[in-house]
């Protein structure tokens, strides 16, 4: 199969190849690369107990089409080989940047990354998904042309036998107003950090960065990222792919941890619309604000948003709505 192939839009029938089991990992197919002293895009990669996937993703970074970029790989106390192909590549591309750090969860490798980052924008690309081959050139394309702190491109939820359209962006487009900057990223359902690249400097004046030691790390980032952006520039045709790892944190949700830090994180973006008093829709964001259980069976649960209260008996039937004093 050619890789150049491997993850663009099929012509005819509007549907994706997401069939990247063939594609060679072979080493020797890798050139001599010298560190990039003013990268353009720093790629951050936290990466913990991945070898199964972590081939795949150095794959497609490192044959971006555009060249002048750093990959920063954080190790974030892996236990298993996650490390061993990174580290033979790095020895061949001084492109790679290699940080440990004992585990603490993606949100604190992520803000290392930072730490280290040079380039003028920021990538984040998980250790289990992919990317097409030009994602990064016409990312930076479209920002540099439209002076935007934020490109924004589709995404694409992926497994074995399906693949689910996250957003549609067909077109390229500039978005300024808040609210038009948070219905392209659709903000309220799809909070994601990896499908964008951020100007730093902007990251940086205004301190943004992922909270840490928890799960849902990204949502208060990423609400912060597309608040305080100039602009937010939309790429058509070119596709994060993120793929559906049964072993990922997001699939670690049935968890007593992940509830909770679901439910904070939450409540912390809810918290931020309403001091920067956004204008968004009533119930556009929502947070569980108080739960009352009996034997762990919830009889009661508060849900709050802008500018209402819902209270539901048994946590799922609704019978008491009241408005919020401002």
């Amino acid at each position: 199969m050619d890789i150049c192939s491997s993850a663009n839009l099929l012509k005819g029938n509007n549907k994706l190849n997401t069939d990247v089991s063939d594609v060679s990992y072979n080493i020797e197919q890798y050139k001599l690369r010298n560190e990039v002293v003013n990268p353009k895009i720093s790629i951050i990669v936290p990466a913990y107990n991945v070898r199964q996937y972590i081939e795949r993703c150095m794959h497609y970074l490192l044959l971006q089409t555009l060249e002048d970029i750093e990959i920063i790989i954080v190790n974030d106390g892996s236990t298993d080989d996650t490390m061993v192909p990174v580290e033979k590549l790095a020895k061949i591309d001084k492109r790679i940047k290699i940080i440990n750090q004992h585990n603490m969860l993606q949100g604190a490798a992520r803000n290392n990354g930072l730490k280290y980052a040079k380039g003028e924008y920021i990538g984040f690309c998980d250790s289990d998904d992919y990317i097409d081959l030009n994602y990064y050139e016409q990312m930076y394309k479209l920002a540099k042309k439209n002076d935007a702190d934020v490109a924004l491109a589709e995404n694409v939820r992926v497994s074995k036998t399906k693949y689910k359209r996250r957003l549609n962006i067909t077109t390229e487009a500039v978005y300024e107003d808040i609210m038009n900057k948070f219905k392209v990223c659709n903000q309220n359902k799809n909070e994601c950090p990896t499908n964008k690249i951020y100007r730093k400097s902007y990251i940086d004046k205004y301190n943004i960065r992922f909270t840490e030691g928890v799960y849902c790390e990204d949502k208060l980032f990423s609400i912060q990222a597309v608040y305080y952006a100039n602009k937010i520039v939309t790429v058509p045709d070119v596709h994060y792919y993120y793929w559906e790892n049964p072993k990922s944190t997001v699939n670690s949700r049935k968890t007593k941890k992940h509830k909770q830090d679901r439910i904070a994180a939450k409540r912390a973006v809810l918290d931020f619309v309403k001091e920067k008093k956004i204008p968004v829709e009533n119930w556009y964001f929502k947070a569980e604000k108080e739960r009352y259980s009996i034997f762990g069976i919830p009889m009661l649960i508060i849900k709050a948003s802008t500018k209402s209260e819902k209270w539901y008996l048994f946590g799922v039937i609704p019978f008491l709505e009241k408005g919020i004093k401002e």
